[in-house]
């Protein structure tokens, strides 16, 4: 059963942009899927959800797993949206975001394993980047900056 909701969630997310737990566990109860909101906030974390931003500026949830050339897109597009700043002191990177959006940026940046990248942590707008050493942390900013100016070509 939990297989088969989880299917569920994966094609309605993939076909509505669910913004909130409740929307989410009223699709799968209309769908024939007896949720509560406990449930579908454990599937959300077994599936690794996250929040992203939309075309119109809200968020809503989406699947970050894998580095296939649609979700780099998917990564590329939230990592445009969100930064509004980066700084480096020694190995940390310091990410500013639009408010919201930085555990969507920390969660895209985890999923692209960058292997100069240790591990994200999020606030609301700010998050830390802690890489390897201080030219891993620029190497990333660099690599940040050009995903940036490719979005907006």
């Amino acid at each position: 059963m939990k297989t088969a909701r989880h299917e569920k969630i994966m094609e309605l997310i993939a076909q509505y942009e669910i913004d909130t737990q409740e929307e989410l566990a009223e699709r799968l109860n209309a769908a024939g899927f007896k949720v509560t909101q406990a449930t579908v906030s454990r599937d959300i974390r077994a599936l690794k959800m996250t929040k992203v931003a939309g075309k119109d500026g809200k968020s809503y949830y989406a699947i970050l797993q894998d580095m296939t050339n649609v979700l780099a897109d998917k990564y590329a597009r939230v990592l445009g949206e969100a930064l509004t700043g980066m700084a480096v002191g020694q190995n940390l990177l310091v990410i500013h975001t639009v408010p919201g959006m930085a555990m969507g940026v920390g969660a895209a940046l985890d999923a692209m394993k960058w292997e100069e990248v240790l591990g994200c942590i999020a606030g609301d707008d700010t998050l830390m980047c802690a890489c390897r050493s201080q030219a891993d942390a620029e190497k990333v900013m660099g690599r940040l900056n050009d995903i940036l100016k490719a979005g907006k070509k």
